[in-house]
């Protein structure tokens, strides 16, 4: 019978401070034994999530222990997330200008969702990642 591989990591949210902070904590966290980091990219989280490298590599089952969660959503929150929005929009040949349009709109309204909320699904798409907020 084959043991699991568990593993314990701990993101200081405090040190989450705007969407780079984040992946410098992800970085810290999950790639500080490797020679390269993840580039800023949803994708590229996703990527490490899958755990074919970097510090989760291996691992059946992997709980994060997320301390100040709180403050990480308020700074990936609609201000950090409108931010990267207007930012894309200037590069449209590059992006979907009227989806980053409407995205924009939801969140000056008072909706729309968040760099956070973003994360926190692509997290949830890995069941065996459990986070515990701490």
């Amino acid at each position: 019978m084959r043991c699991m591989d568990h593993k314990l990591f701990t993101i200081d949210g405090a040190a989450i401070t705007g969407i780079a902070a984040l992946y410098a904590q992800i970085n810290a966290v999950f790639m500080a034994d490797e020679d390269w980091k993840i580039g800023e990219s949803l994708d590229a989280l996703n990527d490490l999530l899958h755990g074919g490298f970097g510090a989760i590599a291996g691992a059946d089952a992997v709980t994060i222990r997320w301390k100040d969660i709180a403050r990480t959503r308020a700074a990936l929150g609609a201000e950090a997330t409108a931010d990267l929005l207007r930012q894309r929009s200037a590069t449209r040949t590059m992006f979907n200008g009227a989806r980053i349009a409407d995205q924009l709109a939801a969140l000056e309204a008072g909706g729309g969702v968040t760099y956070f909320d973003i994360v926190m699904d692509i997290f949830a798409d890995h069941p065996a990642i459990v986070i515990e907020p701490a």
